[in-house]
């Protein structure tokens, strides 16, 4: 038996700010990661520092933030009136400092707790600020948080504003890298919800005029079915419409922060709108009728709202401070004024979306009994014994593990029998496909209950009323890099895209990457993922090295897996492109043309370049 372990005086430590900031980022910024997620770490760095520059344009100050990010250095320069130089050391290294707290300075500010510019320099391997202010100018830098140098204040002729240029640190991300489609999506929505700022990323010029109306336009890639209805009232703006789509798609915004996981003004514009149309047509519609196929974007700004965690992603504010009035009957009064005003004045959208809600249901009814057969097929097969070895935490569960649980979609006994004993049983779950599964396109969504494949699929997911229950934070696609694996992958990547675009949309969905080729001598084994990589090892390993090349998933042992989906996992995002409508990428990929997709098939055993303009590898 062990000795007890002392416990005295000795035992308490107190960690300075960087000290903790270090060990216990998941505090500050959700999580790490390699920059193949929307919400790694990396990402979150950099939006808090273009946070403390959107909060200056806010409030009237500087109407352009430079953005240039080159390899692992991000440097954000904004024109505002840049930091008191007297304090710049203590706004970047002092927990707990900033003007953010006195509220007539920064009413309706994103960060309010003095900790962002702070995480970013615990963060970072090395981190700069210049602060410029009034002819005069002053740079300090830090190591890991550390101070290393700390100028005099001297004149300049250069504009007022502030300057920070940082690296994130390997040492906490690893080998990470930015994937530019999400730093693209992040800086556009930065100028959707703030009219007249212009963001210069790397060149290229952001900006908007129409807010959320230009916002919807972007991003929606199917068909309308009525122009979209843009409203806006004092501090509460929304956009809406229906699609030729499945599922329901929201973009959510608290003080020009993206509330990727809703929260409650998300919450009362859904029950607004349900009541509101209700109202209008005088019929109790079901819930989902309404819901369905919309698309629909919304801005609120508040006073010292509450997040539900430092990364800001769901708002939990019940009320509008300092008046106390709850947000549900704020939002609720706006929607019910405007939109039935709107759609008494014009008649012809009000048609159009009655309409859509009346097909809406007619689906619903038409689907009701084959769901209700295939939820019963879903329990007679035995779903967690035959299809799905599942794993403990869960997204859906608010877990602080939830953004590792992951779904691994493989195809054969052996593919899924080698990941599943390899897995992290916490957090990793397998779904073993039979075969390859039903090229679903052109078809409607009871395919999704009468295929028995599809309806595992889905069930495992728990998809069925939206992504709000989703289980898993990653479904990646887990096939062999040989045509038939890549045939699997185009199936797969088509029922994802028909039926749930909004989980890729929400950076949900990926490709597993697999080393082809293992190189080894009697010192050192290194995996290869392409011949540059193979060549390169054969080379660092000297002469005649051994080389075994990877036919399938089932021919690497469990032992070796743990390595490709543990910690150093490669997963290419699979990224849908503003410029690819879903509808021309099933087309041309997934319709009658056989011939050019087998070509493609044959000549692109990676995906990436081809399919979706947007399936990255590192």
């Amino acid at each position: 038996m062990n000795p007890p372990e002392i416990y005295n005086e000795s035992s308490i430590r107190s960690l300075d700010w960087k000290e903790h900031i270090r060990l216990r980022p998941g505090m500050y910024i959700g999580k790490l990661g390699d920059g193949s997620s929307p919400d790694d770490g990396i990402y979150v760095l950099v939006k808090e520092i273009i946070d403390n520059s959107i909060d200056e344009f806010v409030m009237g100050f500087g109407k352009t933030i430079e953005v240039t990010i080159k390899e692992q250095q991000v440097c954000v320069r904004d024109y505002g009136r840049g930091m008191p130089l007297g304090k710049i050391v203590d706004c970047v290294s002092k927990i707990n400092t900033g003007a953010k707290y006195d509220s007539t300075v920064f009413k309706k500010a994103v960060g309010l707790n003095g900790v962002g510019a702070k995480a970013v320099n615990g963060l970072s391997s090395w981190f700069k600020v210049q602060g410029v202010r009034e002819g005069v100018t002053k740079i300090v830098e830090f190591e890991r948080g550390e101070l290393k140098h700390e100028d005099k204040e001297k004149p300049t002729e250069l504009r007022a504003g502030t300057i920070i240029t940082f690296v994130p640190d390997e040492e906490l991300f690893g080998k990470y890298h930015f994937i530019p489609e999400y730093l693209q999506k992040m800086l556009w929505n930065y100028v959707f919800l703030n009219r007249g700022l212009t963001i210069i990323f790397n060149g290229e010029r952001y900006h908007s005029q129409n807010g959320l109306l230009d916002l919807l336009t972007s991003y929606i890639d199917t068909p309308v079915l009525y122009p979209i209805i843009h409203i806006q009232d004092g501090d509460f703006e929304f956009a809406f419409t229906h699609c030729e789509m499945y599922g329901e798609e929201y973009y959510s915004f608290v003080n020009g922060q993206h509330t990727t996981q809703g929260g409650t003004h998300q919450t009362a514009f859904r029950e607004a709108m349900i009541k509101t149309i209700r109202d209008f047509y005088k019929k109790d519609f079901d819930t989902g009728d309404i819901r369905a196929s919309m698309v629909a974007a919304l801005s609120i700004k508040i006073q010292e709202p509450v997040f539900e965690s430092q990364t800001k992603t769901k708002l939990g504010s019940q009320n509008i401070e300092p008046d106390g009035q709850s947000i549900r009957n704020y939002v609720m009064d706006i929607i019910k004024k405007h939109l039935d005003n709107f759609l008494h004045m014009n008649p012809d959208t009000a048609e159009a979306l009655l309409r859509k809600i009346m097909q809406s249901e007619k689906e619903r009814k038409e689907w009701a009994s084959i769901k209700k057969i295939a939820k019963e097929s879903v329990k007679k097969i035995s779903l967690h014994n035959k299809k799905l070895r599942d794993c403990r935490l869960h997204y859906n569960n608010h877990d602080e593990r939830r953004y590792e649980s992951t779904l691994f979609i493989t195809e054969g006994d052996s593919a899924s029998g080698s990941i599943t004993k390899s897995r992290d049983v916490n957090t990793q779950a397998v779904f073993s496909l039979k075969g390859k599964p039903l090229n679903c396109y052109g078809l409607s969504k009871r395919v999704v209950y009468e295929n028995e494949e599809f309806n595992l699929l889905h069930s495992a997911l728990n998809i069925e009323e939206g992504l709000e229950n989703l289980r898993y934070n990653y479904i990646v696609i887990a096939t062999d890099a040989d045509v038939d694996g890549m045939h699997i992958r185009l199936l797969l990547l088509t029922f994802f895209l028909q039926f749930y675009p909004d989980l890729i949309r929400n950076g949900h969905l990926y490709i597993l990457q697999t080393p082809l080729f293992r190189v080894r001598n009697k010192q050192k084994t290194i995996y290869c993922y392409s011949e540059e990589e193979k060549k390169d090892a054969m080379n660092k390993l000297g002469v005649n090295p051994e080389i075994t090349r990877f036919k399938g998933l089932g021919e690497i042992s469990p032992d070796e897996f743990r390595h490709f989906i543990g910690n150093s996992i490669r997963l290419d995002p699979v990224i849908l492109s503003k410029d690819s409508p879903v509808n021309e990428l099933l087309s041309f990929y997934m319709g009658k043309n056989t011939p050019d997709r087998q070509v493609f098939i044959i000549d692109n055993l990676k995906v990436e370049d081809d399919l979706l303009d947007g399936i990255h590898s590192n």
